[in-house]
């Protein structure tokens, strides 16, 4: 087995754990803090490193069981998320394609905030993460059907709420 560095393995992995922590907390600071306590509850287990059978899915569940704690804690009201990306418009587009793309961008956006919380999980580590469906089930403690379930079932509801509004409006 390898030896893992904090530098070089772990700390690498910040950015995807944010994006995880927004998803489920849906509030930029508090994914922030989140990421941070992650890395310190990682850091003060580094003497059982090497007994873990994946890193990056330990460090997964570390930050979606402390997100999960922070909406219990907080009794989130899953708003919206925050903008955390600005879009790269494609320049092929004229202004209207672009103002338009990114109107049924930000449409989906708020169609996966207001998944349950396991669907949105699933599809965050799978659809924007690129996530294999068997890490996805270590990281969630799930099994592997029960993944692809989940992410069938957000997939779905998302696609039918979407064709609700492009076809009718808000």
């Amino acid at each position: 087995m390898k030896e893992i560095s904090f530098r070089n393995d772990i700390l690498p992995l910040k950015n995807q754990l944010f994006r995880l922590a927004l998803r489920i907390t849906l509030d930029r600071e508090e994914a922030e803090d989140i990421v941070q306590e992650a890395l310190i509850k990682i850091w003060k287990r580094r003497d059982t490193w090497n007994e873990i059978e994946s890193i990056e899915a330990f460090c997964y569940t570390i930050c979606r069981n402390l997100a999960l704690d922070s909406i219990k804690k907080h009794s989130n009201d899953n708003d919206s998320i925050d903008e955390h990306h600005a879009e790269h418009a494609d320049t092929s587009y004229n202004p209207y394609e672009r103002t338009l793309q990114q109107d049924r961008i930000n449409t989906v956006k708020k169609l996966v905030d207001k998944l349950p919380e396991k669907q949105r999980s699933c599809m965050q580590l799978r659809d924007f993460e690129g996530k294999p469906y068997k890490e996805i089930a270590q990281i969630l403690g799930i099994t592997e059907e029960q993944v692809k379930v989940n992410i069938f079932r957000a997939r779905q509801a998302i696609k039918l709420q979407f064709q609700k509004i492009d076809n009718y409006g808000l």
